[in-house]
């Protein structure tokens, strides 16, 4: 009746050590590190500048707990901060030969000490969130107004293209404010401009007005396109600010939409505000420029002198490039990017979408110039890096643009990032600012742990004195709750927070409601005649049915918090959701398992260890001779 087939202690003995194993990384604490990512938009890191970094080190006589290529940077962890800080000079020095154009950032950092046995069965510890770990916080605006009339002027210079391509006068095109305003001379020209319009540009809607002698046709954003537009905005900058704060070495950002125009940057681990103002803060702008092929330029591209009208830039593998100053098209033409595979030969591109003025210019430089390279560049704080430079086979016009040529898809998806998110969509300003220190995080960290275990002490206490041998089951399925909970939160890799440590100590007050009601069932059965077996057995079956309606109830709860929440709100609903669906596992099952493996074999069991079992008056007597500790029947 009350015996566990093996499997069950199989698998509960599986999740045990699977919960050993994922939580113990939280316990080593973190160690003095050393980031290098890269410092610039067109230079990839990958696994080799690892090697690089360990003969650097070996060279300069540092010793490093180990380095490794990590995300997208690459880690040396040492054992105390001098060691990291001259580590931090050492590479800096032989990777940035010209210290005001780095090539790579190197930066300080924090990673965990647990050991590599550990991290290489992909058991690491959990993100520290701001409030916990320190660091600078901000909640920007985005300028939707400005993202609108960046849409409008766009509009207009589409529709000037449209009307010209089929030869349909007009008296004047102007835009005033998010409308556009065309005018015509007679009925019959408006008509078919309208018709037009109206097909090629389904986001306009039209209202037709007397202007004088004139008739003029006014063309509005439809309020879905310009609820659109405005979304797109806050993404792309989203985008672009993700990018962006990699430079600053940060384990885990937090870089998220806060209602409809505001987005929060949360960057752990940075005191230097002023840094991470320069970095989110900063602009960028793309161009597109022909190269100068002439023997003039080839020469060039070894002496540094380059001729008049001309600059020299680098190419992603370091080669040398000669690029006309005049620029053909700029960032603001490109409508969008992204990466994909040419029809037949398969091959990896970057699929371009230019407005209509680009499409126009791109359609005549192609033409012209068939044959000829033209380089995209990136524009950061003045200095200019070439993402790609593709030659051209054939005139392209319609404004689909497509690059291909030896790309790997990684590439092609790098590349397509690069144009797309180079520059923000709208501008954005800081409206709150906040900096939390470090040692603010350690004390958040001490009362939230002392929280949890003060709790968790106060429970197990009180269990063992009221329900005994019972009462130390519950513990040690509370225990076991609290293990699980930790692991699967490591193994998801989730950040934790303030509000997650809270959520954490609710889960502990909820899983050990299962365990009473579970011990109070067992107890009425006793109460009312049962053997113990009997009572062991009846008191899990109908706790569970009253255990799972009270979680499900408040699972929906979770869950709702869960979907419509953000923040610190939808951090605290992870745990709390993963926290029910642990108690139950551990309340049910595993405390069962426990019972079953103390009682389950004593076939003639005379009494369970639960505590005083309170009976009615009319069979008090008859059970005066058993203790407080065993209830016989």
């Amino acid at each position: 009746m009350n015996r566990y087939p093996f499997w069950k202690y199989a698998v509960l003995a599986v999740a045990l050590l699977i919960g050993l194993l994922y939580t113990l990384p939280n316990l080593y604490g973190e160690a003095p590190a050393v980031q290098v990512s890269s410092g610039k938009a067109t230079l990839k890191v990958d696994s080799s500048l690892s090697d690089r970094v360990s003969q650097l080190l070996t060279a300069a006589g540092i010793k490093a707990d180990f380095v490794q290529f990590e995300g997208s940077s690459v880690k040396a962890r040492f054992t105390d901060t001098d060691t990291q800080l001259k580590a931090k000079d050492a590479i800096s020095k032989a990777l940035n030969s010209d210290a005001t154009n780095p090539s790579y950032i190197v930066a300080l950092n924090l990673v965990s000490r647990s050991p590599h046995w550990l991290t290489s069965l992909h058991a690491l510890p959990m993100y520290l969130g701001l409030d916990l770990r320190g660091g600078v916080h901000f909640l920007m605006q985005v300028d939707m107004k400005a993202a609108l009339t960046k849409k409008a002027e766009a509009l207009t210079g589409d529709i000037r293209s449209l009307l010209r391509d089929k030869d349909l006068r007009h008296a004047g095109i102007t835009r005033d404010g998010n409308n556009v305003d065309v005018r015509f001379r007679d009925r019959a020209t408006l008509t078919a401009a309208r018709n037009l319009l109206s097909d090629q540009l389904p986001d306009l809607q039209w209202t037709e007005t007397p202007d004088g002698s004139d008739l003029k046709l006014t063309g509005s954003l439809k309020p879905e396109a310009a609820a659109r537009v405005q979304s797109s905005a806050v993404n792309q900058n989203i985008t672009t600010l993700h990018n962006r704060v990699n430079e600053l070495g940060v384990a885990e950002p937090v870089i998220q939409k806060q209602g409809l125009d505001r987005v929060v940057v949360q960057l752990p681990g940075v005191q230097d505000t002023a840094k991470a103002k320069d970095i989110i803060g900063r602009t960028a702008t793309l161009e597109v420029r022909l190269l100068d092929e002439s023997t003039e330029a080839a020469a060039a591209a070894t002496t540094g002198v380059v001729p008049f009208g001309t600059e020299r830039f680098e190419e992603r593998g370091g080669s040398p490039i000669i690029v006309k100053r005049q620029v053909i098209l700029t960032g603001e033409n490109l409508i969008d990017a992204q990466p994909g595979f040419d029809g037949q030969t398969q091959e990896a591109t970057v699929n371009l979408t230019l407005d209509a003025k680009g499409s126009r210019i791109f359609k005549d430089i192609t033409r012209e110039n068939i044959g000829k390279r033209m380089a995209i560049i990136l524009f950061e704080k003045g200095k200019g890096e070439v993402v790609t430079a593709p030659v051209i086979r054939s005139e392209i016009g319609g404004g689909r643009v497509q690059i291909s040529g030896r790309m790997t898809t990684a590439e092609a998806n790098d590349t397509s990032l690069l144009l797309r998110s180079g520059s923000l969509a709208a501008p954005m300003e800081i409206i709150e600012e906040r900096t939390i220190g470090p040692s603010l995080g350690a004390d958040n960290i001490a009362k939230g742990m002392n929280s949890v275990i003060y709790g968790f002490v106060a429970i197990a206490v009180f269990m063992c004195l009221y329900y005994m041998l019972f009462g130390v089951f519950s513990t040690l399925a509370l225990a076991f709750n609290l293990l699980l909970l930790v692991a699967v939160l490591s193994m998801l890799q989730a950040t934790l927070t303030l509000p997650g440590i809270a959520a954490i100590a609710l889960a502990l007050g909820m899983a050990i409601d299962a365990n009473v009601l579970i011990n109070e069932r067992v107890r009425e059965e006793l109460r009312n005649g049962a053997s113990p077996q009997t009572a062991i057995h009846t008191g899990y079956e109908k706790a569970f049915a009253t255990i799972l309606d009270s979680n499900i109830t408040t699972l929906i709860a979770g869950v709702s918090l869960l979907a419509f929440g953000s923040g610190a709100v939808r951090g605290f609903a992870i745990v709390h959701v993963l926290g029910i669906l642990t108690s139950m596992f551990s309340a049910v099952v595993f405390s069962r398992g426990l019972v079953n493996l103390w009682y389950g074999s004593q076939k003639k069991l005379k009494g369970v260890s639960i505590g005083q079992v309170w009976k009615p008056d009319a069979v008090a007597s008859a059970a005066a001779s058993s203790t407080d500790v065993v209830s016989k029947t």
